[in-house]
């Protein structure tokens, strides 16, 4: 009697908060994937299993010439150009990636063995959290003038699941029946709450965790790499030798010194991992594909039916520019998105316009009449740029129009040089010896796709006309 008393009790204690009990769960360590090998040495080997797997496939295809139309290279290049011999290259691969492993297997004895059981209560946390959120409803709508207790009250024969949410949450026909004989009800969770929380559990929160780690890594790989170009002992000492590879290939992919191995992939990894607050089978399959990813940025190929190259922009093409003489201070970000090359290039561009400004005004008192046609092409020379005339870059005079002398010299300067690389060797390369010679299609569509780049950059420039 005193206990069902105590389970009546509970239960109207249960009703008036109008929430329904977390469930009891029991957790339990979660099985391997796969019944031969551990997690432990599976979450080790496989992005370097993975690694090699994917490479041979491309090697394969460069070996045999197989799709030779989409090559950003031909052949004849990387025996010639490559200042590495393929032999040397895997040999620091290999050596990365025995750090690598070496570098997981610490990682992985920091973590608790993952468990599993309590997938069911995760669910009912959050849609716990659900039906809390539904108490701010009366007011949403009150402040767009709606009264959502009178529209409770005329839905709630029609439309009671609709009636409880603009009630805020208020469900009195949900109710479990725990007992038959002492009629002990407790309030439960509707259909649709149930649904929207196990979206949010298993689609979600992994694709926020997913995100979080991508922007991590991206982030930590891009200054890193930026730095190691713009201080000239971190270049010489560490980064020149996976620049020694200006025709990229697949399996070169980490092809790096080890301290920049350590720093950029190894490092950037683990922290992104440990950021994300992933868990260990997640992390497995995040380390996977950023391996495969990575691959895929210096395969060489700019192929249209791998998915890989249209996931963002930054792909082999994309790279590939980084690799090059005339691209190599661009493209800085690797390996999955372009936001920081970007956002840092607006940066500099809106900080190139306040010195614009201050050198109109501090010109204004000796202002000239610009003259398109004459002071355009002085200031190209003033500002080292040959062969001003056959540019071909009408859009510099819609941006340059109405600059000082002083701002207009500026601006020249600002010209991307990568651009101005780009165009001169097209030009060297096209008669070359004094003959005219044709670039290879993988070729050409290299520097069209850098050319195009470049001009759609330099257009959403923020000089206006004064």
């Amino acid at each position: 009697m005193v206990n069902a008393t105590a389970a009546s009790n509970m239960a109207n204690a249960s009703i008036a908060s109008d929430l329904p009990p977390l469930p009891a769960y029991t957790t339990r360590p979660l099985p391997d994937a796969l019944p031969f090998i551990s997690d432990f040495w599976l979450s080790l080997l496989l992005p370097h299993i993975a690694y090699w797997l994917v490479s041979l496939i491309f090697h394969v295809i460069d070996v045999y010439d197989l799709y030779p139309q989409y090559r950003l290279h031909t052949p004849e290049e990387i025996l010639q150009r490559n200042l590495a011999s393929r032999w040397d290259v895997a040999r620091d691969v290999l050596l990365e990636q025995a750090i690598q492993i070496c570098t997981g297997a610490v990682l992985s004895l920091t973590e608790a063995r993952q468990m599993t059981g309590m997938e069911d209560y995760d669910v009912t946390i959050w849609a716990t959290r659900v039906r809390l959120a539904q108490r701010a409803l009366p007011t949403v709508l009150g402040l767009v003038g709606l009264n959502a207790a009178s529209l409770a009250k005329t839905m709630a024969a029609s439309h009671p699941l609709l009636a409880g949410a603009l009630a805020g949450g208020h469900y009195p026909s949900l109710l479990l029946t725990l007992d038959d004989v002492t009629g002990t009800q407790i309030p439960t969770f509707a259909t649709w709450e149930l649904m929207v929380a196990k979206a949010i559990y298993w689609v979600l929160v992994p694709m926020v965790q997913i995100y979080a780690a991508v922007f991590f890594l991206d982030t930590w790989q891009y200054f890193w790499h930026r730095a190691m170009h713009l201080n000239q002992w971190m270049y010489t000492k560490w980064h020149a030798r996976h620049h020694r590879l200006y025709v990229p290939y697949a399996y070169g992919a980490l092809y790096n010194h080890p301290v920049e191995g350590f720093l950029l992939d190894t490092a950037g990894a683990s922290l992104a991992y440990k950021f994300s607050l992933m868990s260990p089978r997640m992390g497995m399959w995040f380390f996977v594909c950023s391996t495969i990813k990575t691959v895929d940025d210096h395969c060489g190929y700019d192929f249209p039916f791998d998915p890989l190259q249209h996931m963002t922009s930054n792909n082999s093409a994309y790279h590939d520019i980084h690799h090059q003489s005339w691209g190599i201070k661009t493209n800085f970000s690797q390996p999955f998105f372009t936001i920081w090359d970007r956002l840092c290039a607006i940066k500099e561009d809106l900080a190139s316009g306040i010195r614009d400004l201050d050198q109109e005004y501090a010109a204004e008192t000796n202002e000239e009449t610009f003259n398109p046609d004459v002071d355009q092409k002085d200031n190209f020379n003033k500002a080292g740029c040959q062969n001003a005339d056959n540019t071909e870059v009408p859009q510099l005079q819609a941006h340059a129009c109405k600059l000082t002398e002083a701002g207009r010299a500026a601006g020249c300067r600002r010209f991307p040089n990568s651009l101005l690389q780009l165009l001169n060797s097209m030009s060297i390369w096209a008669t070359n010896d004094g003959t005219r010679s044709v670039l290879p299609p993988g070729e050409k569509r290299a520097f069209e796709t850098g050319l195009r780049r470049e001009l759609t950059a330099f257009e959403k420039r923020t000089w206006t006309k004064s």
